[in-house]
């Protein structure tokens, strides 16, 4: 067999999958964070966090542009909004292990007076986070907001935002996707979770959406399927082909499918653990499924 140093494509291959595999060890230390941090509090919604950590793994460690010092204006940065804020903890391990806060600080998880809270709240200052987000569908209003305001201030970064297929019932999200795409705030890339689940079941039991895409398009929305919205791979290609889209007066959605619990076999199929924290036996078993990959805190 050749030296790999003498085959270039091999080489850029090889350098390509171990970007990968560090990915995906740390939607593996994500997955980790987030069962220990509701486990200890006995509080918390592991499911939609679960089916969602490849997702915001790949946003802050490959996509976005961000900045660490963290500012709370955000100028000359894309920024995140999380519309379904219930899945705090996806979003608190991921910017803890990207450094936006010391990683002993996910300890504080739901405590009193902590600064992570089980729903985001900006009055402590918590790096990382600019919008309280406990009352869903409210999220692509805020979006829109900041996507206005960086084309105002002619700041060419991007303003992405993530909301959960259960929020889409809600009627203020409408007349935000209405108005996006009527003023051409085409620097706005919102992902929809499309799990299926809801804290009172499927959601097309509780109340069908209907066909999305359609209405996404109907809306004046360019419109991305993420089929596979737990696979590394197809998320950073759906993304990137996102960024390519934005500028070109309309706004972007993502269709993501995701399996709420994914990657802990008990919790997945089911809207069960939508809000529901594992015990200590369940602990240990789900950390068996997601053996230790960069260090827990």
């Amino acid at each position: 067999m050749k030296p790999l140093n003498n085959d270039l494509n091999l080489k850029k291959y090889y350098k390509k999958m171990t970007k990968i595999e560090t990915l995906k060890k740390t939607v593996t230390q994500v997955r980790r964070d987030i069962l220990r941090m509701v486990n200890k509090v006995n509080s918390g919604h592991p499911g939609g966090s679960l089916g969602c950590a490849e997702f915001f793994v790949v946003l802050y460690n490959e996509i976005m542009s961000i900045n660490i010092e963290f500012e709370m204006d955000g100028i000359n940065e894309d920024l995140f909004f999380l519309s379904n804020g219930h899945i705090s903890p996806v979003l608190y391990s991921t910017l803890a292990r990207k450094g936006f806060f010391p990683l002993e600080e996910l300890k504080t998880f739901r405590d009193i007076n902590s600064r992570l809270q089980g729903h985001p709240t900006t009055h402590e200052g918590l790096p990382g986070i600019r919008i309280s987000s406990g009352s869903l569908g409210q999220g692509i209003s805020v979006a829109i907001g900041a996507a206005h305001s960086k084309k105002l201030n002619k700041d060419p970064h991007i303003v992405y935002a993530l909301v959960g297929d259960g929020e889409l019932q809600e009627g203020q999200n409408w007349e935000a996707i209405m108005y996006a795409s009527a003023k051409k705030i085409d620097n706005l890339i919102v992902t929809v979770d499309l799990n299926g689940k809801q804290i009172d079941g499927p959601t097309e039991e509780v109340l069908s959406l209907g066909n999305l895409s359609e209405k996404f398009k109907a809306f004046g929305w360019e419109l991305l399927h993420l089929n596979k919205g737990n696979d590394v791979e197809q998320i950073i290609s759906v993304l990137k082909k996102a960024k390519n889209l934005s500028g070109n007066k309309k706004p972007v959605c993502i269709l993501m499918k995701t399996e709420m619990g994914n990657g802990v076999d008990f919790m997945m199929n089911t809207h069960a653990w939508h809000g529901k924290a594992p015990n200590d036996e369940q602990l240990e078993i789900a950390l068996s499924q997601n053996i230790e990959t960069l260090g827990d805190y």
